[in-house]
């Protein structure tokens, strides 16, 4: 979503855009309203997410359509097979080239048991973003953070949130007696990717304390991933919805109480903003998003880093404090409408701009 924003930004401003993505399905066609363009390549589906394809190298075909129209820089926010072949064109034709840092692949080894790659992904990830010459990421602590592992050029691109479509106003109670709750029942949401790296051990106990405490408070993960089969078999309580449309998670987020957050891995983490704007109370460890925006009891509760006790007493306090939930919801909700996608796009126009080294208006950009 984040690209999106992006790519609609600079194509609503008059750069001609292309987009090189894998296609996702047979029924996966090329845009056709003519906002910017986008070439499809082959993929190949990514284990435990049926509905994403990872990218295949097709540097021959990347050649003959920059020989063919150069574009101005060539801005690549993938490390994959597709995003290396896109460096790799981009070098043998000259092209400029920045690139964004959306992942820590490296982070995510030890989740799977494979920590003994931690240091040879990390080396492979510097020597990739290296090639370009800028590297955007999300936050300055992450920025600071890849400085220091030897990857040159960083500079900040936030994020923004559609606060039109993450809004409180969406709370809908049909919905939530779907799940069983009562207009004055505690609902628990968790939005996130169901995977390894997102620390669900501290979820399910944070979870379980509070059911202790509160018998009708109902949880409910608007996710999927690889884990989501495993996570539904164990705990069958816990209401899955599985992928959702944005509208369809707005409704979500909105007809909740509670967002609790206990990832160690993000780069930025959209879905605490998302929350912030539908109002939400927000526990996370106060790293990424948190640390930007968090406020310790004046819009959420952003407890130390990895601190399991602080975050277990958080969702605590919160669980059996509902003005304490309706004043920071509120408080977080008009954080949210100051983070603003317009002004995010203004940065990454800029910086892109800088590495084509032309002026405002008429960049070709083609991102992979």
């Amino acid at each position: 979503m984040t690209l999106g924003h992006l790519v609609e930004g600079l194509a609503q401003r008059g750069h001609r855009v292309s987009v090189i993505r894998p296609r996702q399905g047979q029924a996966d066609r090329p845009r056709s309203d003519g906002l910017y363009e986008e070439m499809l390549c082959p993929g190949l589906p990514i284990p435990g997410y049926a509905m994403l394809r990872l990218g295949l190298p097709v540097r021959g075909r990347l050649l003959r359509a920059w020989r063919a129209a150069p574009p101005d820089l060539v801005h690549i926010a993938t490390e994959g097979p597709l995003g290396y072949a896109a460096l790799s064109a981009a070098g043998r034709l000259g092209l400029p080239l920045s690139s964004s840092f959306h992942t820590n692949f490296h982070s995510y080894s030890r989740h799977y048991g494979f920590a003994f790659l931690t240091r040879p992904a990390l080396a492979y990830l510097r020597h990739f973003h290296n090639r370009t010459r800028i590297t955007l990421s999300p936050t300055a602590a992450l920025n600071d953070e890849l400085t220091r592992d030897g990857f040159n050029g960083m500079r900040l691109l936030s994020r923004g949130v559609n606060t039109g479509v993450f809004s409180p106003h969406h709370r809908d109670e049909s919905l939530r007696l779907s799940w069983g709750a009562s207009p004055d029942d505690l609902v628990v949401i968790h939005v996130s990717r169901l995977a390894a790296e997102k620390n669900y051990a501290l979820l399910l106990e944070a979870w379980n304390a509070i059911r202790a405490h509160h018998p009708r408070a109902r949880f409910v993960m608007a996710s999927d991933g690889p884990l989501r089969k495993k996570l539904q078999r164990r705990h069958p309580w816990i209401h899955f919805t599985g992928f959702l449309s944005r509208a369809e998670l707005a409704r979500h987020y909105a007809s909740a109480d509670l967002f609790l957050y206990p990832s160690l891995t993000e780069t930025f983490g959209n879905v605490l903003t998302e929350a912030m704007a539908s109002a939400l109370p927000v526990v996370a460890f106060n790293y990424a998003a948190a640390a930007r925006y968090l406020r310790a009891e004046a819009n959420g509760l952003p407890v130390p880093l990895d601190d399991r006790e602080a975050f277990l007493a958080a969702a605590l306090r919160l669980a059996a404090d509902p003005t304490l939930r309706h004043r920071l919801g509120a408080a977080a909700r008009l954080t949210a409408e100051g983070i603003s996608w317009p002004q995010v796009i203004d940065g990454f126009e800029r910086d892109l701009l800088d590495v084509a080294r032309l002026p405002a208006g008429g960049l070709a950009v083609s991102t992979a």
